[in-house]
């Protein structure tokens, strides 16, 4: 069992923007993994406190995800941090170790992890 982390920043706080922007980062992981929506256990979504239109949850359920667990919590505040930002934690069930995951920042979102973007 292995955590992958992620985040994007979304561009306008509307519904269409939460969720399709949602949906593109949690494609990302998932192909860039080779996770089927069988393997998701869980996924923890974040978001910063100026993204009030969607739940971000809302995109994994589109997307198919429908028998992992999923929850939408709001992202600490803390002065000067990058705005407009869904975080995730995908946990999944596939035969990787820890550090063979590729976790993936798109976006502003980039520069929150750029250690993880070479790998």
């Amino acid at each position: 069992m292995v955590s992958i982390r992620g985040a994007i920043t979304i561009d306008t706080n509307t519904r269409e923007n939460i969720i399709n922007d949602t949906k593109t980062l949690l494609k990302d992981i998932l192909i860039s993994n080779n996770i089927n929506n069988d393997q998701i256990i869980s996924i923890i979504f974040s978001a910063t406190k100026d993204l009030t239109a969607a739940y971000p949850a809302i995109g994994a359920r589109e997307l198919g995800i429908v028998h992992a667990s999923l929850m939408c919590v709001s992202e600490m505040y803390v002065e000067n941090s990058l705005e407009m930002c869904i975080r995730v934690m995908v946990t999944a069930h596939i035969p990787k170790s820890q550090n063979e995951v590729k976790h993936i920042y798109l976006k502003k979102a980039k520069k929150l992890r750029p250690d993880l973007l070479d790998k």
